[in-house]
């Protein structure tokens, strides 16, 4: 078990932490998100958090995924930031959506890196990467910075069109953009005998497919994993695993993993973390990762 932290990432930066929020530095901008599983209190005053932010969301009282935001004035409600990582350097748009999320996930960077490094080092073997629920696309970005093929897929439209954005701004290229469900997709590409060299899969715990199809990540991880495993390659390739549902362990996905691969002891993974300003670890899922 190992716990994973970005270790390089000047335009974020996670401030305090605690009460069930999160004060967290995106560029220049602070905001206040809530956090489920900041359970302990706040190393800095309410008054100190309201003074350094920018924006703060607000949960609904019947619903605990969906809310507003409160902006002060000076505020975007879009802007972008960077990360640099060796040759790799890309920017993305962050915006307020009515579920919290940003359009960046910071403790994920450590992942990015790692992309980057694998698809670099098989360069010579023209790595084709197939990155599911691929969100805004950071992954794709990495693996498309060190010259793999990408495959992004994501039901959401929009969402596709943020990702493409940016890679545009990025000053990248020739990402293929794929609006289905993924598991469909997925079951497509067995039948039709492709393969891999690199696999990310970032299940959220609940979807919808591009045509209404329900993703419940307990029901539907197993078969997923099982389907990825005709589709990496046998050598020279690389799996990416990360899952956000609270009530899973890090072993979970261990076990899944070497149910189809067959990895023993072989794989990384243990949680995702970002650490405060004082020092509190915030846990924000969990990974696993392997090559071979």
């Amino acid at each position: 078990m190992q716990l994973l932290t970005p270790s390089h990432f000047p335009d974020y930066e996670l401030i305090d932490s605690g009460s069930f929020e999160k004060l967290e530095r995106f560029g220049k901008y602070v905001i206040i998100r809530p956090e489920p599983q900041a359970i302990w209190n706040r190393s800095m005053s309410e008054s100190e958090w309201d003074e350094m932010s920018s924006a703060a969301f607000k949960l609904e009282k019947n619903d605990q995924e969906k809310g507003r935001w409160i902006l002060k004035k000076g505020m975007p409600e879009q802007w972008r930031i960077n990360y640099t990582y060796k040759q790799m350097n890309f920017n993305v748009r962050l915006g307020l959506t009515s579920f919290r999320h940003i359009g960046v996930f910071p403790e994920q960077a450590p992942n990015w890196d790692y992309i980057y490094d694998k698809v670099s080092a098989a360069l010579d073997n023209h790595p084709k990467v197939l990155n599911l629920f691929a969100y805004t696309g950071a992954a794709s970005l990495a693996a498309r910075a060190a010259g793999a093929e990408v495959v992004h897929v994501d039901s959401v439209k929009p969402v596709i069109s943020w990702a493409r954005e940016n890679m545009e701004n990025s000053q990248l290229t020739d990402i293929r953009w794929v609006v289905e469900d993924a598991l469909k997709f997925v079951q497509r590409e067995v039948r039709r005998g492709n393969t891999y060299s690199g696999i990310i899969l970032d299940p959220p715990a609940y979807g919808r497919g591009a045509d209404g199809e329900k993703w419940i990540l307990d029901d539907n991880l197993n078969e997923m994993i099982q389907l990825c495993s005709k589709l990496l390659l046998p050598k020279d390739s690389f799996l990416i695993l990360n899952m956000y549902s609270i009530g899973f362990s890090a072993l979970v996905g261990n076990n899944l993993i070497n149910s189809y691969f067959n990895r023993g002891d072989n794989n990384d993974f243990g949680e995702l973390y970002l650490v405060d300003k004082f020092g509190k670890k915030l846990p924000l899922g969990t990974f696993l990762r392997f090559e071979r």
